[in-house]
């Protein structure tokens, strides 16, 4: 079977100006605010840095711009995760990632049913 491109969906390229949260602006806000939505656990530290936890405990979000580690390995977002069954695995995001590209990677991760 073949088909025309006149068949096919027309392909969207939004404008340079509608794609600015491709560049990273060292702020963690969408992260925070999707996380405050999803009632986790969230704690500041003095040194400025954000650690926060799932209800269930499972998995474990940071945002680490103070923490000299996470600078020396070039990240400031970590995150962690405890399957309930299977090897714990780390994502980490680099200082140049978005922070709305953190968030699209956690609502995907926790909004995944559970095979």
């Amino acid at each position: 079977m073949t088909s025309s491109t006149a068949h096919l969906p027309a392909l969207v390229r939004p404008a340079v100006e509608d794609r600015h949260w491709l560049y990273s602006d060292h702020c963690a806000d969408p992260v925070l605010e999707l996380l405050h939505a999803l009632d986790w656990t969230v704690v500041d530290t003095p040194e400025a840095n954000v650690h926060a936890t799932s209800p269930d405990g499972r998995v474990y979000v940071g945002w680490l711009p103070e923490d000299p580690t996470a600078w020396k390995r070039g990240i400031v977002w970590q995150v962690r995760v405890q399957p309930t069954e299977g090897e714990p695995w780390v994502q980490e995001f680099g200082r140049h990632t978005p922070s709305e590209a953190v968030a699209g990677f956690l609502a995907a991760l926790i909004t995944t049913p559970s095979r």
